[in-house]
């Protein structure tokens, strides 16, 4: 899979654009991770900065490319799930793909962020956010996510999926804090 063939891919999931209204649809397993990383306006620059140029998700060990930058609405995204750091050094296209599609952006001056959809092919199936906010005790970054298997080898899988998705949510927010320190 390219990210030219994602195009022409729908949603795997109906309730499109959930996570900005913090609802979870019924059925599906919902994740919240929020971290302080920071604080201050350069802090929450910077970690903008990560997020919308798709550093944090690099810098997490998710290899990402994507049609825009900044992700706006419509953007798509490819990463590949696998050894990371591997697959950075050889610069193929080795492992499982995630594709994905931006449902929602917002950049305020207090709250930068966006949410993207998985598509067919992806391993999941739902929604997962990521936002940066400036709150009077410092910078915060927000993965919010819901899923539900998509494959049967996630299926299978289960609980571990849900761990798996739990720690990538605290590799994204450990990467922000380090490229925004």
């Amino acid at each position: 899979m390219k990210l030219e063939d994602l195009a022409g891919l729908r949603f795997t999931y109906d309730d499109v654009g959930s996570t900005q209204y913090d609802e979870t649809p019924e059925g599906y397993h919902r994740l919240e991770y929020r971290e302080r990383i920071g604080e201050g306006d350069e802090v929450f620059q910077r970690a903008a900065d990560a997020l919308l140029t798709w550093r944090m998700h690099r810098g997490a060990g998710i290899p990402v490319t994507a049609t825009a930058t900044p992700p706006q609405v419509g953007t798509d995204s490819l990463a590949r799930l696998g050894p990371g750091m591997l697959i950075r050094r050889l610069r193929t296209q080795v492992g499982l793909p995630v594709p994905c599609r931006v449902v929602w952006v917002v950049n305020e001056p207090d709250r930068i962020g966006f949410a993207y959809g998985t598509l067919e092919g992806h391993p999941e199936a739902g929604e997962e956010s990521f936002l940066i906010t400036r709150d009077p005790d410092g910078i915060h970054a927000t993965v919010r996510a819901y899923s539900r298997p998509a494959t049967w080898y996630t299926h299978l899988a289960g609980p571990i999926t849900r761990k798996a998705q739990h720690y990538a949510a605290t590799r994204y927010t450990a990467a922000l804090r380090r490229l925004a320190a």
